[in-house]
């Protein structure tokens, strides 16, 4: 007797699991895309506190680095300084530079580098100088004291000399710094060093340190000096390489807007911002960052006369002073010459001004400089040989 089995049909597809596997679909689809269009929208967009948030800077120092790379990391033949000036516009103390640039025996010592203004030529009819044709940056973006584009600008000058095989130097200098010896003493000095010459010293009274910026940044880390440096091509290199501490630089060390009556009561709450000045902070913490420390000689060459009464956009705090033709007398350019050592006090540390442990002179340079003051200077016979008739000349 055969047994006949009843097959058994699945059981009904009911309306509620048809909706509940709908729905699982779409939140399925839609996940996925959630996370392309995400990816898309990433792969698009700048990073807003990275060095492409300014396209023209970062654009220009990757190409730099490229061309950098290239080169060998030995280089034979005659080591070139390269002056870094960092200009409003033009160089108002041109006339000076011109006599330093002409005593110099050649121009296979030096090179020069110019960010100034987007668009601003130098030529014939914008400089005196014909050591400063061309020279310009053709790169260069809008800078705001106080403003990261200011670290920005320095990044854009040591990337493009930095192309250069034969600049071993790079001084940084701004439109109003003078030299305060001939090109023969200010390019032995400078050459006799192995280390970078960096103001940098723990910065403990004026709370710029930004607790957002650890663990990224350290407080320990934290440093504050001069902005006008002399760096080795190690260094030089460090600091264009940088990817890491800038953008944090960028988003949590930015100056407080200064008081402004028109804005009334909005004052009080604009002055509770935190307040933090980039280029005084950012070399100096990037090279402790990379321990590097040890390899710096703790103090700048240029010499700055502060005051701290008020000016035209603060109320009160340290300002650089300008020299005029009445106060660069001689007598005063020798007291600034004759300086052996600075005092920090926040370290209560004295840092002796030496070159592989032989005295020397702590300033090659000096600031700010009015045009009064820098053809006393020449007058003087402090750059060189120099002819004041030139003078008489009209400007372009």
């Amino acid at each position: 007797m055969v047994t006949m089995t009843k097959k058994t049909s699945p059981p009904p597809i009911t309306a509620r699991h048809v909706i509940r596997s709908s729905w699982k679909l779409l939140i399925v689809f839609s996940v996925l895309l959630c996370v392309l269009a995400l990816y898309r929208f990433q792969s698009q967009q700048p990073d807003l506190y990275s060095p492409s948030s300014s396209s023209s800077s970062s654009s220009s120092l990757s190409r730099a680095r490229s061309r950098i790379s290239r080169h060998s990391v030995s280089f034979a033949g005659p080591a070139k300084i390269a002056f870094l000036f960092l200009a409003r516009r033009d160089l108002p103390l041109d006339f000076l530079w011109e006599s330093f640039f002409e005593n110099a025996g050649g121009a296979l010592n030096f090179s020069i580098y110019i960010h100034s203004a987007p668009g601003f030529v130098f030529d014939e009819s914008t400089t005196r100088s014909r050591f400063f044709h061309g020279r310009q940056l053709p790169n260069s973006i809008q800078v705001g004291w106080g403003e990261s584009s200011m670290i920005e600008a320095e990044r854009l000058l040591f990337a493009t000399a930095l192309e250069d095989p034969a600049n071993q130097r790079f001084v940084l200098l701004s439109d109003s710094c003078v030299p305060l010896y001939n090109f023969s003493f200010i390019y032995n000095y400078l050459m006799a060093s192995p280390r970078s010459i960096v103001d940098s010293f723990l910065d403990v009274k004026e709370g710029r340190y930004n607790p957002k910026m650890s663990p990224t940044i350290p407080k320990a880390k934290w440093r504050k000096g001069s902005q006008w440096i002399a760096l080795i091509r190690r260094h030089a290199e460090v600091l264009v390489d940088d990817e890491v501490i800038l953008p944090v630089f960028k988003k949590f060390c930015r100056r407080r807007p200064p008081v402004d009556i028109r804005k009334g009561k909005l004052n009080l709450k604009l002055q509770k911002q935190h307040n933090c000045i980039p280029d005084e902070h950012y070399v100096q913490t990037l090279l402790a960052m990379s321990e590097l420390d040890g390899e710096l000689e703790r103090r700048t060459l240029t010499y700055t006369l502060w005051s701290n009464s008020p000016n035209k956009t603060e109320s009160k705090g340290w300002h650089p002073m300008t020299f005029n033709h009445a106060n660069a007398a001689p007598q005063k350019i020798r007291a600034i010459k004759e300086i052996s050592h600075v005092y920090y006090e926040t370290e209560f540390r004295t840092e002796w001004c030496r070159i592989n442990s032989t005295a020397v002179p702590c300033f090659l340079f000096a600031r700010k400089f009015s045009k009064g003051a820098a053809m006393r200077l020449l007058s003087e016979g402090v750059v060189g040989h120099f002819n004041t008739a030139t003078l008489l000349k009209p400007s372009p």
